[in-house]
């Protein structure tokens, strides 16, 4: 082994052996993955760490319901003679009892019911139990019976019967795992097989690997008549007309024959239109807008109608179409505030002959044949600054967009493709903050990377003028408050077109019985703080709440503009080879729950006023849970593998780790942090600092117990 390995496993050891005892749970499946609209059905929901005592179930959007259903009963200890009795009171009374400690439960039993006008789709859903709130998982509403796989049906013989139109539900769980369902058809019958499973593992907070799920339709002998892989992203899509009537199979495995028993699936089978898209793409709020209906099992020319609600927000929403009487299954589309504008004949015609837009303005496109390229034009002054922005792969178009700008000689001037929105990379193209650099004519292209087209690639092209704003996210989806201490979540700004003022942070809707310190991001700086405590003698919740920045932009003439932005709350992921991810989720929660492993943090003292190249130190100390003896790590700063991921100390302050003693083995309780300003510090008041104990959950995740929030100056 090179010394290099030596020191990875090293360095790797005592964060793996240094766990906590208690861990909130992380939910890993949900089994079956389906409950059907207007049923209510038990589901079993796996996780890692424990969900013994779920009190409650929070399932996103309207219409569906979960109850967790009683806990297998303990069984009663035998009964004893008289004699062991006294054996067993003498024992007790010469030596103090172990802290009890809960039955380790990583399953629960669910009941999931949902409205027969429940909305078909994916819903976040969560679990509260005394260890603190679950990760999110996600359970899926259908239209039919959900049939679940029989414990064999690996092979044809053994195949899971189905009537149709169902519903199909089970778990390549194992290496080389094929599981077949047998159904029946009638010649000349048109079915849909539309599989939901890689797409419900994104958001899985602990699951490294993940599947990639094939279909193959074959008929008695066992021939193949037809088969898809990937169609929404890693998700197969399939229709199929049987021309003969009689028993079929439908064969479900991984791609690479590879399993694992949190590898969910469910198939929807039946013979209504499945739409992928709608044309235009983009509609306005407020507004009955006719669209093509495309997908399949749908006639040629096929079209429906959108209905946008008035208070939508901008950006892609799913929304079921209207077919004549039928409600058809819900699709992405892309919602403008304002007015949007299609595209016309003469956008796929030559650069000179591009379509004269205003800006602002939002166009409906679609690239429809093979190496086509829209183009649009616009008038530009120099020194004008200009987004544009496509909007495509994010409404679940096959569009993989390339963004050009030219000039009126046909000078490509510049160029996007891939960009990253917040944390996660898109296949969709912006290009922020382009300033003309002469007077003129200018053309917009959008194209396909690969050259492609069709009914699919369709898009949204947003121009307007580059103005000063911000995003926030929040690094984690929900603080956790066990007891006495209190808990952190950092909040990243991403500053966008010359916005560098200071950002003061808030929450809205914060529950009763919590309060919360809102700290800043300074100006030019990138991460706040907010810490939150639950009241003495709060009991145990959940509940939902914002986070909110808001600043003042100055502009160079003088001008001030109120800015705002909520924070859009993110899920951290351990990702393959011990890498700490995030994917975006839909609501932030904090929960109150019982003592964990910290019982307080104390901080002493709790202002620290420093001069450029002043150092101060300060004492932590710590009141360990009964029986938690394992390490602690204080820090001030979020990190994993000695990266940040929330830092909000004043510019130039750091922590001297050579005068610091940040960890805390076996039953040692105090510790200390000395900070330095380096002697170009810029000045700070009294910027909010978290002082955080933690304990490893695992090689990623922690545990941040937090005390009286720390108060950093710098004065010159």
């Amino acid at each position: 082994m090179s010394r290099a390995s030596l020191l990875f496993v090293f360095l790797v050891l005592p964060a793996t052996s240094a766990r906590a005892q208690s861990s909130y749970p992380m939910l890993m499946d949900v089994s079956p993955l389906a409950v059907q609209a207007g049923a209510s059905a038990e589901h079993l929901v796996s996780a890692r760490y424990n969900l013994f005592g779920t009190y409650q179930v929070i399932v996103d959007g309207e219409g569906v319901a979960g109850e967790p259903l009683a806990e297998p009963k303990k069984e009663e200890p035998k009964k004893s003679d008289a004699k062991q009795d006294d054996k067993a009171a003498s024992a007790k009374d010469a030596k103090p009892a172990e802290p009890a400690k809960k039955p380790e439960q990583p399953k629960h039993k669910i009941r999931f019911t949902a409205k027969a006008g429940a909305e078909p789709g994916v819903r976040e859903f969560r679990l509260v139990t005394p260890q603190g709130l679950s990760t999110v998982g996600q359970l899926l509403i259908v239209r039919d019976p959900v049939v679940a796989e029989t414990a064999k049906n690996n092979t044809a013989a053994e195949a899971t019967p189905v009537k149709l139109p169902a519903a199909v539900c089970g778990a390549v769980e194992a290496n080389e795992d094929v599981d077949y369902f047998k159904f029946t058809v009638e010649a000349g019958k048109t079915l849909v097989f539309h599989v939901r499973s890689a797409r419900c593992e994104d958001k899985i907070h602990d699951l490294q690997t993940h599947v990639d799920p094939i279909i193959a339709l074959k008929n008695s002998a066992g021939v193949v008549l037809a088969a898809n892989d990937n169609y929404f992203f890693g998700d197969p899509l399939l229709s199929y007309t049987f021309k003969t009537a009689g028993d079929y199979y439908l064969e479900v495995r991984d791609v690479r024959y590879q399993g694992n028993i949190f590898w969910q699936y469910c198939v929807e089978i039946n013979d209504r239109p499945l739409v992928t898209t709608v044309m235009p793409a983009v509609v306005e709020a407020g507004k009955k807008t006719a669209v093509e209906l495309v997908g399949v099992n749908l006639p040629a020319g096929a079209r429906g109608e959108i209905e946008v609600p008035a208070d939508a927000k901008a950006g892609p929403l799913w929304l079921a179409p209207k077919f004549g009487k039928e409600t058809l299954n819900p699709t992405p589309i892309i919602v403008s505030r304002t007015p949007v504008s299609a595209e016309s004949t003469a956008a796929k015609a030559s650069p000179e002959a591009a379509q004269d837009v205003a800006v602002p303005s939002t166009i409906a496109g679609r690239i429809d044949s093979p190496g086509e390229a829209d183009r649009y034009a616009f008038a530009a002054k120099k020194g004008d600054a200009f987004t544009f922005e496509v909007c495509a792969r994010r409404a679940q178009s096959n569009l993989d967009s390339i963004l050009s700008i030219y000039n009126e000689k046909g000078v490509r001037q510049v160029e996007s493709d891939d960009v990253q929105i917040h944390r996660w990379l898109t296949a969709d193209s912006i290009l922020e903050g382009w300033v003309a650099p002469a007077d003129g004519k200018y053309v917009v292209e959008v194209r396909d990377l690969h050259l492609r087209g069709g009914s699919e690639f369709t898009y949204a092209l947003k121009l307007s003028r580059a103005e000063p704003y911000f995003l926030l996210h929040a690094d984690m989806d929900k603080v956790l408050l066990p007891g006495k201490v209190g808990g952190e979540v950092f909040v990243k700004a991403i500053r966008k077109n010359g916005f560098t003022g200071e950002i003061q942070l808030k929450v809205e809707g914060l529950p009763k019985g919590v309060r919360a310190e809102c700290g800043r991001i300074l100006a030019d700086g990138q991460d706040g703080i907010i810490l939150f405590y639950a009241e003495p003698g709060t009991k145990p919740f959940a509940a939902e709440a914002q986070i909110v920045g808001t600043a003042v932009h100055k502009a160079a003439d003088g001008k001030e503009a109120k800015l705002s932005a909520t924070a859009l709350p993110w899920q951290e992921i351990y990702q393959p080879g011990g890498g700490r991810g995030h994917f975006p989720v839909d609501r932030f929660f904090v929960n109150v729950c019982e003592p964990l492993d910290v019982v307080s943090v104390k901080v002493s003292p709790t202002e620290i006023t420093l001069k450029p190249g002043e150092s101060q130190k300060f004492e932590i100390t710590v009141e360990r849970g009964a029986g938690f003896e394992k390490n602690l790590t204080l820090d001030l700063i979020y990190r994993h593998l000695a990266s940040p991921f929330g830092n909000s100390l004043p510019k130039g302050v750091t922590i001297d780790d050579k005068k610091s003693k940040t960890l805390l083995t076996a039953k040692e309780t105090t510790g200390y942090i000395t900070l330095t300003a380096a002697k170009d510090a810029p000045p700070a008041e009294k910027q909010l600092v978290p002082v955080m104990a933690q304990a490893s959950i695992n090689f990623v995740m922690k545990m941040s117990y937090c005390g009286e929030p720390l108060r950093v100056t710098v004065k010159q």
